[in-house]
């Protein structure tokens, strides 16, 4: 069997799969050498996800670790606790708690997988004002850039205290000029553009841990292997 990459996360997982989505692009990357498999949960954040997460992920007797998880939580976690969103509201310090005890939980299951912390992207708090998800009588946005950049900088701290891979997300898109409209599309899920971003961030850390497409072997013969003699001699192994 092929092996697989996980996406665990929230929306913006959920919605990876989408046209020019960065779970889309990974699955067309590694298209013919590994499964990319899709958990993201629209709206969750960490204290949700450490309830799910037997339910989320097979017994590792059932198969065989995966090459590699990725784990995207914190925009929902960093919605401020007497907006709209405040029922998704995780305080920073259990943040940072629930995540160590994800990566622990992964790293127990599947010792030899590696894990990539993916922080929260950056926040256009006009824009959240413009795409509101329920009524917001207070007029005020349910999240704020310096609260998600407070999120961040716990996830890249979960990441050196596991000595496991991280993608600085809130950083990167913010060094692009226009970054607001450039990378998000309503003020927190992602553009094409923005999605690329991932893609790119999430490929150059596979490749530092040493999953590459060009060393990971194909399930079935290329078609540039099939003799066109003998075609199903190809299959005979």
């Amino acid at each position: 069997m092929r092996p697989k990459i996980y996406l665990f996360g929230d929306s913006i997982t959920e919605e990876s799969f989408g046209d020019g989505g960065w779970g889309a692009s990974l699955a067309n990357h590694f298209s013919r050498t590994g499964d990319v498999v899709l958990r993201g949960y629209s709206g969750y954040n960490t204290r949700w996800a450490l309830k799910v997460k037997e339910k989320v992920f097979s017994p590792p007797e059932r198969e065989d670790a995966p090459l590699a998880v990725t784990v995207f939580f914190g925009a929902n976690d960093a919605c401020l606790p007497d907006r709209y969103g405040g029922f998704q509201h995780v305080p920073l310090d259990e943040y940072k708690h629930n995540l160590l005890a994800i990566v622990d939980f992964l790293k127990n299951r599947w010792p030899s997988t590696c894990i990539i912390l993916i922080t929260p992207p950056p926040i256009d708090e006009d824009a959240r004002l413009q795409h509101p998800y329920v009524d917001n009588p207070s007029g005020l946005p349910e999240r704020t850039n310096e609260a998600a950049g407070s999120y961040a900088k716990q996830c890249l701290a979960v990441a050196e205290e596991c000595g496991v891979s991280a993608i600085d997300l809130w950083t990167k898109m913010q060094q692009f000029p226009g970054w607001q409209k450039a990378y998000l599309r309503d003020g927190l899920h992602l553009t094409q553009s923005g999605n690329k971003v991932v893609f790119e961030e999430v490929i150059k850390q596979l490749r530092e841990e040493e999953i590459i497409l060009e060393t990971l072997p194909v399930d079935l013969p290329l078609l540039e292997e099939i003799d066109p003699k003998d075609p199903l001699k190809s299959f005979k192994n």
